[in-house]
């Protein structure tokens, strides 16, 4: 049963978005075709077929170069789709109301129609060449939490990244940056809310490059981090391998005391893209810590949980002070931003249910996962001051 609820769903997600790209590909055949009446029909769905199909092709088994370039159409033909739907959707309204008022007449004259693909068009190409260079930069955000435990005492910084995903298009040129970014903060911690990889480790093109950067992030007390739900499959052994070598500690279900003043834990990812082998997410954080050194009891110390995804809020009562993710991207291009706000209960910032309840931080990520754009969310660097 279970199997024929998902054959249902992927053949409901091929017309769904093949029915899209008919649309998508006939309107702009419609204004091409009053510009030039030579075109051919054939060559045209061909071309437009494939790039369509580059998403589906892309997750096929080929040579790793093949498998980049592919992925290169594919990625940004998935933002460059999007806003040609949009725009497209919203000037058949536009046409529609034209009408109905009589503005316009029926059938839609063809140098409207032309006039209309034109314009779309143009304003997709805006929309992604602003969210292309939007994708690299870096913006700072900042949150400053009150701590009330009795062994905490001063101030505590920590610096909070996500989504790094090496391995995806300009992921490893915003390293530089990125890791620039971060020292200039000053932070006593790291914590890197996990998808520091794309789902393949072999798609990073200079991984050694990649450690070098990593290993050059300056922190009192050093870098920590969790995994995602894209740091996983066949090259896990890997990614964790390059963390190693990074100078990053990697927290799997695992819990790290900090400079005898706080409890850092870090949770695997309950939905892992291929699966971690023989790791498994503990059903209940008590169960991480009750290992907790009893001389140091978490009563009296601030403890802070990086988990990837902030779906599982639920999950943390009072005795967690504060919760790190990333994963949503705060949807990453707009619209989707509506769509990850309905579906988490925090999908980006600070949320506290009330006085007793943890503190909540969601990052937007400081890379791009799929289309190397950016369009009403930024890339961001989190720097949380803890009193």
């Amino acid at each position: 049963m279970k199997r024929l609820g998902i054959v249902f769903f992927i053949i409901f997600v091929f017309s769904l978005y093949g029915g899209a790209n008919y649309y998508v590909g006939k309107k702009i055949y419609q204004g091409l075709s009053y510009f030039s009446r030579n075109i051919n029909v054939k060559i045209y769905t061909i071309v437009f077929a494939l790039i369509a199909l580059s998403v589906f092709i892309a997750t096929l088994p080929m040579p790793l170069e093949t498998k980049r370039i592919i992925s290169w159409v594919s990625y940004h033909w998935m933002g460059v789709f999007v806003y040609l739907l949009l725009f497209f959707l919203l000037s058949d309204l536009v046409l529609f109301l034209g009408k109905l008022l009589k503005i316009i007449t029926a059938p839609t004259p063809e140098n409207i129609a032309f006039y209309r693909s034109i314009a779309v068009i143009l304003l997709t190409a805006g929309v992604v060449g602003y969210g292309i260079y939007n994708a690299g930069q870096i913006k700072h955000t900042s949150y400053n939490i009150q701590i009330e435990k009795t062994s905490f005492e001063g101030e505590f910084k920590i610096v909070l990244i996500s989504d790094l995903h090496l391995g995806s298009i300009k992921s490893e040129k915003l390293l530089h940056d990125i890791v620039h970014g971060i020292n200039s903060l000053k932070p006593d911690i790291v914590c890197i809310a996990g998808d520091i990889f794309n789902d393949n480790y072999n798609l990073i093109r200079n991984p050694e490059r990649a450690e070098e950067f990593l290993r050059s992030i300056e922190a009192t007390y050093g870098v920590y981090a969790v995994l995602g739900n894209h740091d996983a499959g066949k090259t896990l052994d890997k990614m964790m391998e390059f963390l190693e070598k990074s100078n990053v500690k990697l927290l799997n279900d695992e819990y790290v005391v900090i400079d005898d003043r706080m409890v850092l834990v870090g949770r695997l990812d309950p939905s892992p893209i291929g699966g971690y082998g023989g790791l498994k997410r503990k059903s209940n954080i008590s169960d991480i810590l009750a290992s907790v050194d009893t001389n140091m009891p978490v009563t009296n110390m601030p403890v802070i949980v990086i988990d990837h995804t902030p779906s599982n809020i639920q999950q943390y009562g009072r005795e967690i002070d504060l919760v790190l993710s990333g994963h949503t991207h705060k949807g990453q291009l707009f619209p989707f931003n509506f769509i990850t706000n309905a579906i988490f209960t925090v999908d980006y910032g600070h949320y506290q249910e009330d006085a007793s309840s943890p503190h909540f931080i969601v990052t937007s990520g400081v890379s791009t996962w799929g289309p190397p754009m950016r369009v009403g969310t930024n890339n961001e660097i989190v720097s949380i001051l803890l009193h």
